[in-house]
């Protein structure tokens, strides 16, 4: 019963992990799919004053999942500097800036994958994160915030088109 039990626990950490991983690659593509075609100056441009561009929400994104799930979890050592992602002075260009968020995906999915049945549920901290108290609900939760943002993009890209 016990052998039945773990492998049940192991199979259902496989599904998790294997789900997370999806989604994540998923909110890639979906970036990749409205942002690639924008040219630099596009990528800066704010469609709106009040609003953000493009690249700030991919710098935002970046720096979201390199602190909380880089630094807080995979303990990658990573700093961040969440006010220099809306108004970084002087921002990567447009390929550098999708670089750094494709090796953050990267990350993101190893991480996942290196989880363990115990991982899931170990506590979580973290600043300006008092929701998760754990690490499933901080996968879960810095997903949704992407896609979130993604949604942004998907608008800005689609008003930038029609400028």
């Amino acid at each position: 019963m016990v052998r039945a039990g773990r492998r049940g626990l192991a199979a259902l950490n496989e599904t998790v992990a294997n789900g997370l991983s999806a989604y994540y690659q998923y909110v890639a593509e979906h970036l990749h799919k409205w942002v690639d075609p924008l040219s630099n100056e596009q990528f800066w441009q704010k469609p709106y004053a009040y609003g953000n561009s493009v690249g700030h929400l991919v710098l935002h994104l970046t720096g979201n999942l390199s602190y909380y799930l880089g630094a807080r979890v995979a303990e990658t050592g990573y700093v961040r500097d969440r006010d220099r992602e809306f108004g970084d002075p002087h921002p990567p260009q447009k390929d550098e800036a999708l670089e750094a968020f494709d090796k953050t995906i990267a990350m993101v999915v190893e991480t996942i994958q290196t989880q363990r049945e115990g991982d899931w549920g170990k506590a979580y901290t973290a600043e300006r994160e008092p929701e998760a108290e754990n690490r499933f609900q901080i996968f879960l939760r810095c997903a949704g915030h992407a896609y979130h943002h993604v949604g942004q993009i998907i608008y800005l890209s689609r008003e930038l088109a029609r400028t």
